[in-house]
């Protein structure tokens, strides 16, 4: 049996990843998670109690943390999601993106390569350190065109630069140490368990309500989005097919404009639930408001690689992920209520800027 780590394991993308595992492998999975404000540890109810997964609350820029925890579990591969990674935050307050995605991937990346070499060759050879990133280190595209594996990084935002650095550590580990280093880069992920203070439970949430629906700009950027399970999916294959020092992307083939997105929901929850209260229909909520500084104009993935070489394919187009999605946060108020009431209300974040 396996041992695998999967940090940040009590966010979105990472509480998915520890549900699959469980669901789908015979593997053992340790989640470390600092629990800062968007884990949330209700999103694993449902393996909590398995005899196969096991949590540990822990930062990953503490070494004496990280170095205990591979010596107590000695894992045969590590995921790791682990990071701050909402755009807005990032551009109020960068510092805590620095701290974690570079310093924290950086005191990871050492504490895995310390437990990695007292391996014996068998193990050494089979064990995985998978990077989890984003598309968003590649900067943004015009009207045409993908992103690929070889599309030269040019980050734009505190977060996507903390991140751009992060995958080249991951890189340099490979290449330096020769430790076992796979990279992601995925694009927009959505589903069930996704913090509120994102485009798509934010609008699921406020339209709900009956409260505006803010949209940046003009509503116009573009975004290619991944079903959080396909993604949960491509990870695995990725930790077990993939080649140690390559980087693979992982997209939906999705892209959708802002707006659009929110008038799907709108239109979506309107025939579940009918119109608000004064008759209208809940695109009568959006409100557009100042655009969010250095807004990427699009992000779209060409996933041809990872489709190819590794078998792997989103099974959800966006009509059916969405539909999904809206139907979770309709059926489970008890889990993002406590969020919205004592963790974030739906407030503008992004605009304020400060020092760090």
């Amino acid at each position: 049996m396996k041992t695998v780590f999967v940090t940040g394991g009590a966010g979105f993308i990472g509480s998915a990843l520890c549900r699959h595992l469980i669901a789908q492998t015979d593997w053992r999975v340790v989640n470390i998670d600092a629990l800062t404000y968007a884990a949330s540890l209700d999103s694993l109810r449902s393996i909590q109690d398995n005899p196969r997964y096991c949590f540990e609350k822990a930062d990953i820029a503490d070494d004496d943390a990280m170095k205990r925890i591979f010596e107590t579990h000695k894992p045969d591969g590590v995921f790791h999601l682990a990071a701050e990674s909402h755009v807005d935050r990032s551009i109020e307050g960068p510092g805590a993106f620095i701290q974690t995605n570079i310093i924290g991937t950086y005191t990871l990346l050492g504490a895995a390569r310390e437990y990695w070499q007292t391996l014996d060759d068998a193990h050494k050879n089979a064990f995985r350190f998978l990077h989890v990133s984003t598309d968003e280190v590649y900067g943004t595209l015009g009207a045409e065109g993908l992103f690929t594996e070889s599309t030269p990084y040019a980050p734009n935002s505190p977060y996507s630069a903390s991140k751009a650095a992060s995958d080249h550590l991951a890189r340099a580990w490979f290449h330096t140490y020769g430790l076992p280093t796979i990279t992601t880069n995925c694009s927009n992920n959505y589903g069930p368990h996704h913090f509120p203070e994102k485009l798509i439970p934010l609008t699921i949430l406020n339209a709900m309500e009956g409260k505006p629906l803010p949209v940046y700009g003009t509503g116009e950027n573009i975004r290619d989005w991944l079903y959080v399970e396909d993604h949960a999916r491509a990870l695995t294959c990725a930790f077990e097919k993939g080649t140690p020092g390559q980087t693979y992307n992982v997209g939906g083939r999705n892209e959708r404009r802002n707006i659009d997105v929110v008038k799907t929901i709108c239109d979506g929850l309107d025939r579940r639930l009918g119109p608000l209260a004064d008759g209208k229909p809940r695109q009568s909520l959006i409100a557009f408001v100042t655009d969010r500084p250095g807004h990427d104009a699009r992000y779209a993935i060409d996933a041809t690689k990872i489709e190819n070489e590794l078998g792997w394919k989103a099974q959800e187009n966006f009509n059916t992920g969405i539909e999904k999605t809206i139907d979770w946060y309709l059926e489970n108020r008890w889990w993002w209520e406590p969020l919205r009431e004592k963790v974030y209300g739906g407030q503008r974040l992004g605009l304020k800027q400060k020092s760090g």
